[in-house]
């Protein structure tokens, strides 16, 4: 496995995107993807994570940050970083590490000491505990049956710093995710109510990226075996987690998958959508940066401000209020960056939600309810690139068309 690994060959538009917008780090490391997902079973999230009493503490954290760099013309995966750490019951954990060394094994890895392998330019560490050394540190107890494990896979020359290895952990020590309670919004068929609270902010989800053909984030889980689609159950046991042995039987064929959303993020094309808000800004109906946690840049790329808020221990940053803003405009964002909606709702603003409710899958419409909409609140089942072209009709500020980065 030799690293840089080559993605892509980049064409002169891209090269130059790539030049504008991801090399230049305006807002964030835009050279980086990162992901973190920590799964645990708890009786607030039984339905999810198969809890039945307290012998249940299963626990799997996935933690990964690739930094891309583009060199004569050509995308390449420059760093890798993963980290997969277990909890489990001690015979789960058995199996658990038959399959990795039976994968280290048929992928050709070189022992290299001290619960190391190599291959290539990757390095391999995966080491067992009784009690995980994090755990004790934050006070946490697991039952006397449980063993713990870490699998951390990274490029030679990538060496995490103490932020990164603390990250997953701290957001562990964090807690769980509550649900919110839905309410009873008002529906409405189109955007017009809007113009009755401009100006207006916007937070803006992974619907938009969507509908630029940006994967949806549920692509990620699929990818790390995080949630399984069709039951919506947590992937804790090792019978049904496959991502180990499958990235370690052979990485070279594995890393067009891994690198695939990055890609897929420099390829896509601000839409109609994101043409609307230009036009609703420079018209002055639209105020404030967008408020987004989508980490496909479209927004920059449509000639917008933005204030991106991805956070994995939710602790979501100030955001820039206008204060003539008179309403916040939610669109295809689900529970996630509820935050902000709260924030916008104690300051007094009317919160408007634009989002289908649901996606199309293989022919199929996938139900996706926002979680914490208010009985006071409005929401316009519609796509958003229709019904925001609709509201710059609307208001006489037609969408600019103008080739954007």
């Amino acid at each position: 496995m030799r690293m840089p690994f080559v993605v892509a060959q980049l064409d002169p538009e891209l090269v130059r995107r790539w030049n504008v917008n991801y090399a230049s780090g305006q807002d964030r490391r835009w050279d980086v993807e990162e992901g973190l997902w920590r799964r645990t079973q708890h009786p607030d999230n039984a339905t999810e994570s198969g809890w039945t009493g307290p012998d249940d503490a299963r626990r799997r954290i996935l933690h990964y940050r690739y930094r891309f760099d583009v060199y004569n013309g050509v995308l390449r995966l420059a760093d890798f970083y993963l980290l997969m750490s277990v909890a489990a019951p001690a015979e789960e954990l058995v199996r658990r590490t038959t399959a990795v060394m039976a994968a280290l094994e048929s992928g050709s890895w070189t022992p290299a000491g001290g619960q190391s392998w190599s291959r290539g330019n990757l390095v391999c560490r995966y080491r067992t505990y009784g009690a995980h050394p994090r755990d004790i540190d934050s006070g946490r107890t697991l039952p006397d049956s449980y063993r713990c494990a870490d699998l951390m896979i990274r490029s030679d020359r990538f060496v995490p710093d103490d932020a990164l290895d603390a990250l997953p952990w701290q957001v562990l020590d964090g807690g769980m995710r509550a649900k919110d309670q839905r309410g009873a919004p008002r529906l409405v068929p189109d955007l017009a109510s809007l113009t009755e609270y401009l100006p207006f902010q916007v937070e803006v989800g992974c619907g938009m990226s969507m509908e630029a053909g940006v994967p949806a984030l549920h692509r990620l889980h699929e990818i790390y075996q995080v949630t399984d689609r069709e039951s919506g159950a947590f992937v804790l046991r090792p019978d049904e987690d496959s991502f180990a042995a499958w990235l370690l039987a052979d990485p070279d064929s594995a890393m067009p998958t891994l690198t695939d959303m990055f890609y897929r993020c420099l390829l896509a094309e601000p839409t109609a959508g994101y043409r609307a808000l230009r036009a609703l800004a420079e018209a002055g109906h639209l105020v404030g940066p967008v408020i987004t946690n989508n980490f496909d840049g479209l927004a920059v790329r449509a000639g917008l401000q933005q204030c991106y808020v991805r956070r994995y221990d939710e602790a979501v940053p100030p955001v820039p209020w206008e204060p003539s803003a008179r309403s916040l405009l939610v669109v295809g964002s689900h529970a996630d960056r509820r935050k902000v909606q709260e924030r916008a709702r104690k300051r007094g603003l009317k919160v408007f939600y634009l989002d289908p409710e649901g996606y199309w899958e293989k022919g199929q419409f996938v139900s996706y309810p926002i979680e914490g909409v208010r009985d006071s609140e409005v929401l316009c089942r519609r796509p958003a690139g229709a019904a925001l072209t609709e509201l710059a009709a609307l208001l006489q500020c037609g969408a600019a068309e103008e080739k954007i980065a």
